[in-house]
C-alpha cells in the first residue's frame, strides 16, 4: 500500500482497480439473490464443499437438488470453468464511464451520460433504478426529472456501481470523484443512492495513497453528509470493528439495524462493503470473500470490494488465481456482447489521469 510515485506504479494500481472488480463481480456472481443467499446459507454451501476458508472462486455445486440452485449464469464463473469474465451490468458501467469521459471529458453534463446509455446500452441489460430512468429519457425526461418519475429504486445500489471510474482516473483527489460521481448518479438516483456513488468514488480514489484501508474509509466518509444515514451505517460498522468485535457479530449487528431496507438498498449494502474492507484489512483475497459472504447483493459488492482491494495492492500482487482464469478478458453489453482486452482498458483509464475539465 505504498504512494503512486511513478506512471508504472499508476498503471499496476488502475489495472488492480479493473482486475479486482471484474474477479470480485464473478466471485459474488453466483449467489447474487440476497433474499435467498444469506451470509448463513452462502457459509453452509461452502461448508458442504469444504471451501471455508474461502481463497478462491466458488465451487461448483456437488448436486445441484441438495437445495442451493446457483444463479443460472453459475457454469460461466465458479472455479475451473471461467474463461474470461461473464458480462455483467456492474463492468458495463465501468466501461460505459470510460467511454463517457473519452468522449466528453470531465466536463461531461447529466444528459450526455443519459444520451451515452440511450446509445450504447441495451434497455433490456439495465435494472431497477437505471431501468426506470432509462425508460423516462426514452419518453423525452430530462435530469432530474429521471431520476424521480416513476421510479421505486432511488436509494437503491445501482449508482454506487458506477462509480468507480471516477476514483480511478482521480487518483488521491476524493472530492473531484465524489463530485463526478455524483453528476452521474443524479440520473437515476437520489439521497443515499447518489451518496453510495459518492462514498464509492472517494474511496477508491484514496486507495491510490491510502496507507491503510480505513485511511480510505475515513476519507470516503468526509465526501458525504455526515448527518445522512449511508454516513451513519459506515461509522457504526467502523466503530464495530474498532471494538474487536468480530465479522460475523459485525454484520449481525447491522443486519438487526438496517432491517427492512431490502437486500438492493444502498444503506445495507455499503454496510457489508465496509465491513469486508475493514476486516479483509488489505489483503485482497480476505477482503473479497468476506465481502462476498456477507450476503445481499453480492456480485455488485464483490466488485466494489474487488475494486479498493486492487487499487490498493496492484495488479501484481493479486493472487493468480483471482487473475489467470480471467485471461484477460471482459465481455460487456457495451461491446455487443464481445470481448475485450482487460489491459487495453486500464491503459485507456490511465490516459485520463490529469486531465482537466
Amino acid at each position: 500500500m505504498t504512494p503512486v510515485g511513478t506512471e508504472q506504479e499508476l498503471t499496476d494500481r488502475v489495472l488492480g482497480g479493473w482486475l479486482g472488480r471484474i474477479a470480485g463481480n464473478m466471485l459474488g456472481k453466483p449467489v447474487e439473490q440476497g433474499d435467498l443467499w444469506t451470509r448463513d446459507r452462502i457459509d453452509r454451501y461452502l461448508r458442504q464443499a469444504a471451501a471455508l476458508p474461502l481463497t478462491d472462486y466458488l465451487p461448483e455445486p456437488a448436486v445441484e437438488s441438495d437445495g442451493f440452485e446457483l444463479r443460472p449464469e453459475w457454469r460461466q464463473c465458479v472455479r475451473g470453468r471461467i474463461h474470461g469474465s461473464c458480462r455483467d451490468d456492474d463492468v458495463d458501467y465501468a466501461i460505459l464511464g470510460l467511454d463517457l469521459l473519452e468522449t466528453h471529458g470531465f466536463g461531461f453534463s447529466t444528459e450526455q451520460v443519459g444520451d451515452l446509455w440511450l446509445l450504447r446500452l441495451p434497455y433490456l441489460q439495465t435494472f431497477t433504478a437505471e431501468r426506470a430512468a432509462y425508460r423516462n429519457l426514452a419518453n423525452g425526461l430530462k435530469p432530474p426529472l429521471t431520476a424521480t418519475y416513476d421510479n421505486p429504486y432511488q436509494e437503491w445500489i445501482g449508482a454506487l456501481i458506477r462509480a468507480d471510474i471516477y476514483g480511478w482516473t482521480c487518483p488521491d483527489a476524493p472530492s473531484r470523484a465524489a463530485s463526478l460521481a455524483r453528476r452521474d448518479a443524479v440520473l437515476s438516483h437520489t439521497g443515499n443512492g447518489v451518496y453510495g456513488a459518492m462514498w464509492a468514488a472517494a474511496l477508491i480514489s484514496a486507495a491510490f495513497t491510502a496507507p491503510t484501508v480505513r485511511h480510505a474509509v475515513d476519507a470516503a466518509l468526509a465526501v458525504i453528509p455526515a448527518s445522512s444515514r449511508l454516513a451513519r451505517i459506515v461509522r457504526r460498522v467502523v466503530s464495530l470493528h474498532d471494538t474487536r468485535m468480530t465479522w460475523e457479530d459485525t454484520l449481525t449487528t447491522v443486519a438487526e439495524e438496517t432491517a427492512g431496507l431490502g437486500w438492493i438498498h444502498t444503506v445495507p449494502n455499503v454496510a457489508v462493503l465496509t465491513a469486508g474492507l475493514l476486516y479483509g484489512d488489505g489483503d485482497f483475497t480476505r477482503t473479497i470473500t468476506l465481502t462476498v459472504r456477507g450476503g445481499l447483493d453480492t456480485d455488485s459488492n464483490g466488485a466494489t470490494a474487488g475494486s479498493v482491494a486492487g487499487v490498493l495492492t496492484g495488479a501484481a500482487a493479486i493472487p493468480p488465481q483471482w487473475t489467470d482464469p480471467l485471461e484477460d478478458t471482459v465481455r460487456s453489453a457495451v461491446f455487443g456482447f464481445d470481448g475485450a482486452h482487460i489491459s487495453d482498458l486500464a491503459e485507456r483509464t490511465v490516459r485520463l489521469v490529469g486531465e482537466e475539465e
